[in-house]
């Protein structure tokens, strides 16, 4: 994932939402004011969004969905309505690799609450759903998913079950970061979960983050392979199957599934990390990617996007301008690390 690096201007960092936030902005002085913005906004975040709490407006019209018998229209807020929008861009622009209906799918795996209860002690074995297995009458249909956001109104097929986490961590931290850095007028880096976006001027030498499998503090040990690089503007987004995992019948998963299988993406690139000029398109692609698996490195190169993945064996491919060595990083004593 991604880590902030030890020599930020001024940073925060803490959960929410079962993520590591971090925060950082140019003037040290208006760093208490921006945590308290971007509280406020992951708190509407996880009300509208949120797969997990059975108050989030997401539940309730999985709820309207469960119990119609064909389509169903509900009204929706606006924070929902252009999640969802986002969510429903992002399969277009793959052809589907990175579906927003595979909410029911990842339920049916396990995944069917927060990560971090997931695996308490005694999590480790998800039972089948109500002793189903996985069938294909759960396979996705996002093309069935309209957003009407000016009227915001949502249509979605009977018993589908909407899951915006591969698209809506990284839009929040666009929408964040820009309407932070408007208000307060300084330069600002958002991380939701290793999301980055940033807004506004950057500190000298542009926002120096860490790429690497796991998302962590500053201060924690390196996870090789691991690259530092530097964005002035835009999004910096890594998708892993490392970090997500769980057991279920016997079978390790992770949560990035692809949706023509049901099943969780085939182990070819452990992490996919992707820089673009919003941190949501960054995120759409290094998703598709890992699904992809082989097929990535042609479809990235034709982007145009700067790309780095990485195979099981840590083996680094560098795609479109990415830097290959620059800014390598090696261990420091006492954790953390160093250019």
């Amino acid at each position: 994932m991604i880590s902030v690096t030890r020599d930020a201007p001024a940073f925060d960092a803490w959960n929410a939402l079962g993520m590591l936030v971090q925060l950082v902005v140019t003037e040290p002085e208006q760093l208490s004011a921006a945590r308290e913005l971007l509280e406020v906004e992951l708190l509407a975040l996880d009300l509208a969004c949120s797969r997990f709490r059975p108050d989030s407006e997401l539940v309730a019209v999985g709820n309207a969905a469960r119990c119609a018998a064909g389509q169903v229209t509900v009204p929706v807020s606006p924070l929902l309505a252009e999640a969802v929008a986002v969510a429903i861009r992002a399969a277009q622009l793959t052809d589907g690799d990175v579906d927003p209906t595979v909410g029911g799918l990842l339920s049916a795996l396990g995944y069917d609450r927060d990560f971090a209860e997931l695996t308490l002690p005694g999590q480790h074995d998800s039972p089948e759903p109500n002793g189903k297995s996985v069938t294909a009458t759960m396979i996705p249909c996002w093309h069935e998913v309209r957003v009407d956001v000016d009227r915001q109104v949502l249509t979605i097929p009977a018993g589908a079950q909407l899951d915006l986490g591969a698209t809506v961590k990284a839009w929040a931290a666009d929408q964040a970061a820009a309407r932070i850095a408007g208000h307060l007028g300084c330069g600002v880096l958002i991380s939701l979960g290793g999301d980055v976006a940033v807004a506004g001027p950057p500190p000298e030498g542009g926002w120096r983050v860490r790429v690497q499998d796991a998302t962590t503090l500053p201060d924690a040990p390196c996870v090789e392979p691991a690259q530092v690089v530097s964005i002035t503007d835009g999004g910096l987004a890594t998708s892993s199957i490392t970090a997500r995992r769980w057991h279920k019948g016997g079978d390790v998963l992770h949560h990035i599934l692809d949706p023509s299988t049901g099943r969780p993406a085939k182990p070819v690139w452990r992490t996919v990390s992707v820089a673009a000029a919003t941190c949501a398109d960054a995120n759409t692609a290094a998703t598709a990617a890992i699904i992809r698996g082989r097929r990535a490195l042609g479809w990235l190169a034709g982007l145009g996007l700067p790309a780095r993945l990485v195979e099981q064996d840590g083996t680094v491919h560098a795609l479109n301008a990415w830097p290959e060595l620059l800014l390598f990083e090696q261990p420091v004593e006492g954790g953390g690390c160093r250019p």
